[in-house]
């Protein structure tokens, strides 16, 4: 029962995937499994991010000049950030709901009419001719224009915000793209959501204004330049992020508890407040344009309320007796989710193999799923019977979302069609919506389920921007419906309150999020009767998921390559020191510099950061005075402020620069050495690296664990972590610990001899899993 077969495969796929970066990853080697990895988009360097505060000399008298009105000026400006991104995230994710709608309704419209005049084969055409085009151009538009704005975008933040960087993941090209590949691709009636690509919108958003101004956009306003580092741009991904999600669900907490649970690696308490203050500027702005919709200025099918289920009702009531359902939703919901990660991964491999012979497969492969998706869409509903128009309608079923024609009689309804001929919006609504026990056929809701499990699967890894969200909550109500119907005189809960659980479960077994997922279920349903039932559902079933293997964000980095820090330490780490893993050769720089030298080591090597020593006559004896950023020196080096001789300035220096010389530029943009010529006079020359050095690196003595030094790499945020020597007679620093340092990959192949120790988690084989749910599908067979 204890096998790790996913565990090794998964460790040779991530191992072959990494071994592509340098010891302390080198931008200059790329890396071809990079964020794109999955949609097949050419390789792309790795870069990290410099969240820690440079104390240098140049910083301090920067620091020391500004007055309380800068200060006061800076706050300010977080907050109106703050405001803004609010705005304009609610009102993209607005417009993008409203555009899906319209879409998706004329769409329809005309596919019914044309089945009203028993033109089926044209139907079919039309149904199918359409959705085609639209997933061609969103797949176009991404695989040619922004291939960093596929699939929903939620492991590249997550990636971002733990300290890893990548080229045009928030550029103003992946924002527009994802915002107008999102409505095609959704509009195109595959098996996927809007949701996760809020996510990714709002991060986007976001990150526009931690540019700290742009001369291309002409936006060099002085205030802006407060922003350019990473420390503050960090900070405003992760409230536009939480912006999303709240734009996605209507759900201000709920998006607050996801950037806190799911995403950010590091948080504190300012932060909870300005993202809370911008979920709640989200939600305002939301309902303004919900309340101009209702005054029908939306179009023809538009309302604007976004994904809203209010199954609020007085007679929904639940005992005692009703929690062994409750509990068997969510064991089976755990199954269900983690074997629906498990062939996830299956299926991004072979899409990934294919995506990447080129830009038309990429096509190729989104017009087959297309296509798929459409017989799938249209043939199916032909297998479920007519049924009559309940009679609480009068036996007329109305114009509506919730019942469709398809080919039936007048005063009859296609409940199958239902829930296919929808929006997956509608679809989760109809499924929700309370006293609904008899509308839906047993069988129907098994063929939903098999069908909305497979295509939400075979969907996701199309070359297009869509996410997992809405299809994994629309699959569970499905899901939790069928347990009702199944389940019968033994339990007296409503199907649509079962139908919630069900999404809960499905969640918790896929995603393995518990307090934001409970959050925003309970305002997406605004219904606090379900708190209880839904905490215990997630609960059971991300226990149960956690058993077999990862959420599927996890397993989706793991197949990007990004070399992604997880919260907890191997135990294999403790049996190591920082010293153990640190390799060379060490390049470092004395205090004053040949720039001959300094502009040599720039060349041969990809490195980041160089310890700066201090040896005699400025020092009695070596002494470790600072770390140097590479960014720092191109910097100093395009001023060409050289030294004829080998003496210190001190402060002097300085003249020459201001603080906004060292600014962090934005988000993959970075200089080179080979921009800067050098005359052999100059060559010559030296320079003092004591003024931009930090002072105060971050280091540890090298006999401290492994697991300990990572703790603390992962939670400051650092970027460079220096490893300094026991004893005072040696060298002053052993070595640099980076990001791939930590990286399992590299600490198993520096020691093998440790892989016996790896974390093992009680782990059921995937043929043990197989055979349960094969014996599963034979019992519903059997009750059906």
């Amino acid at each position: 029962m204890a096998g790790d077969e996913d565990d090794e495969q998964s460790s040779s796929l991530t191992e072959s995937l990494l071994q592509h970066n340098s010891i302390h990853l080198r931008r200059s080697s790329p890396n071809n499994t990079s964020q794109f990895a999955i949609i097949g988009s050419n390789s792309c360097p790795i870069e990290s991010l410099d969240y820690e505060l440079i104390e240098n000399d140049l910083f301090n008298q920067d620091w020391r000049s500004r007055g309380r009105a800068i200060k006061l000026r800076y706050v300010f400006l977080k907050w109106t950030f703050c405001l803004l991104i609010g705005i304009i995230v609610g009102a993209i994710g607005f417009f993008n709901n409203l555009a899906v709608e319209n879409i998706v309704g004329l769409k329809l419209v005309a596919v019914s009419n044309l089945m009203d005049e028993h033109k089926y084969w044209t139907a079919f055409g039309v149904f199918a001719t359409s959705n085609l085009v639209l997933l061609l151009f969103a797949s176009a538009i991404t695989a040619f224009v922004s291939p960093a704005a596929g699939g929903s975008g939620i492991p590249e933040v997550r990636a971002y915000l733990n300290g890893v960087d990548a080229p045009d993941i928030f550029s103003l090209r992946t924002l527009a793209v994802k915002i107008i590949g999102t409505i095609t691709a959704v509009s195109s009636s595959l098996h996927v959501g809007k949701a996760g690509p809020m996510v990714h919108t709002g991060a986007c958003v976001a990150a526009f204004f931690g540019l700290g101004g742009s001369r291309k956009y002409r936006l060099t306003c002085k205030w802006l330049r407060f922003f350019k580092n990473d420390r503050d741009r960090r900070d405003l991904v992760t409230i536009g992020a939480s912006a999303g999600v709240a734009a996605a669900f209507r759900a201000p907490v709920g998006g607050v508890l996801f950037a806190l649970e799911s995403l950010a690696s590091w948080w504190r308490s300012a932060l909870i407040w300005r993202s809370f203050f911008t979920t709640a500027v989200v939600a305002v702005v939301l309902r303004f344009f919900i309340d101009i919709c209702n005054s029908g200025h939306c179009g023809l099918f538009g309302k604007g309320g976004l994904i809203m289920y209010d199954v609020t009702s007085d007679t929904m009531t639940y005992h005692l007796a009703d929690l062994p359902p409750v509990i068997l939703l969510g064991v089976i919901g755990g199954v269900l989710g983690c074997y629906y990660n498990f062939l996830m991964s299956k299926v991004l491999q072979m899409y990934s193999l294919i995506n990447e012979r080129g830009p038309i497969h990429k096509l190729l492969l989104a017009a087959v799923v297309s296509i798929i998706t459409s017989v799938c869409l249209f043939g199916l509903p032909w297998l479920a019977a007519c049924r009559p128009c309940p009679s609480m309608m009068n036996g007329d079923c109305p114009s509506s979302n919730r019942f469709k024609r398809f080919q039936c009689a007048p005063n009859h309804y296609n409940d199958l069609a239902s829930l296919f001929f929808n929006t997956n919006d509608d679809a989760i609504r109809n499924l929700y919506t309370t006293g609904t026990n008899d509308i839906y056929h047993p069988l129907t809701m098994v063929i939903f389920f098999i069908s909305s499990y497979i295509l939400g699967i075979l969907s996701y890894g199309v070359v297009s921007p869509f996410g997992l969200f809405v299809p994994i909550i629309l699959t569970g109500a499905t899901y939790g419906r069928l347990v009702a119907v199944l389940l019968g005189s033994h339990s007296n809960l409503d199907h649509g309150l079962v139908a919630i659980l069900g999404s809960a479960s499905f969640l918790g077994g896929t995603l393995r999020m518990t307090v934001s997922v409970c959050v925003i279920i309970v305002e997406l349903t605004n219904n606090l009767l379900l708190l209880p039932l839904v905490m215990l559902v997630l609960l059971i079933s991300k226990t149960v998921a956690d058993s077999f293997n990862h959420n599927i964000y996890d397993i989706i980095l793991q197949l990007k390559g990004l070399p992604y820090l997880e919260g907890h330490a191997e135990p294999y780490m403790r049996q190591l020191t920082a010293g153990d893993v640190v390799t060379g050769p060490l390049r470092i720089f004395n205090g004053v510099e040949k720039v001959g030298n300094i502009v040599h080591i720039l060349k041969t090597t990809g490195h980041h950061a160089f310890p700066v020593i201090d040896e005699p006559p400025f020092s009695p004896s070596p002494i470790l005075y600072g770390l140097i950023l590479r960014a720092h020196l191109l910097v100093v080096l395009k001023k060409k402020d050289f030294l004829p001789t080998c003496t210190r300035l001190g402060e002097k220096a300085l003249k020459k620069f201001v603080a906004d010389d060292f600014d962090k530029r934005g988000s993959g943009k970075q200089d080179s050495i080979n921009d800067i010529d050098f005359t052999p006079e100059e060559m010559e020359m030296f320079i003092d690296l004591h003024p931009f050095s930090n002072t105060s690196p971050y280091t540890v003595v090298e006999t401290m664990s492994l697991a300990k030094a990572l703790m603390l790499f992962r939670e400051v945020g650092l970027r460079h972590l220096l490893v300094v020597p026991k004893s005072s007679d040696r060298e002053p620093v052993v070595g640099i610990l980076t990001r791939h340092d930590f990286m399992p990959e590299h600490i198993l192949g520096l020691h093998p001899y440790l892989m016996s120790s790896r974390w093992k988690r009680l782990r059921w084989r995937p043929s043990t899993l197989s055979k349960y749910l094969r014996s599963f599908v034979l019992w519903l067979a059997h009750r059906t």
